[in-house]
């Protein structure tokens, strides 16, 4: 399969995913924020698991990375999401849940990175 095809295949899976992620997320919880941050910090803990069983394995699938990693988690996660939203939110007056939106979604997006690190080490 061409290097091409896995990037676009696993975007357009990840892309998917975020859009029906998000699509609950405001059916359930009425917020699309919420869906965002969700992502976000899914996609961290995935990312890290990825990279912790990677980092323990030689002869590394670039065909996996490039599916997985650039294709799938590179659609999948919302980082100009997170900054329009938040920026929205300085413009709404809303301080305190722009405060919260990048400071919850920057330290627990680093915890579930380093928790999926660790999880993938030791898998």
């Amino acid at each position: 399969m061409s290097q091409w095809l896995l990037v676009a295949s696993g975007g357009a899976l990840g892309s998917i995913s975020r859009y029906a992620i998000n699509l609950l997320a405001i059916s359930r919880l009425n917020s699309n924020l919420l869906g965002t941050f969700f992502v976000n910090i899914s996609g961290s803990l995935i990312l890290g698991i990825i990279i912790g069983i990677l980092d323990n394995k030689s002869g590394q699938s670039t065909s996996f990375r490039l599916f997985a990693i650039i294709g799938f988690l590179g659609s999948y996660t919302t980082f100009s999401t997170l900054t329009v939203a938040s920026a929205k939110l300085i413009f709404a007056d809303e301080l305190i849940k722009f405060l919260l939106n990048i400071l919850l979604s920057i330290l627990i997006g680093l915890i579930a990175a380093s928790l999926g690190i660790f999880i993938g080490k030791n898998i």
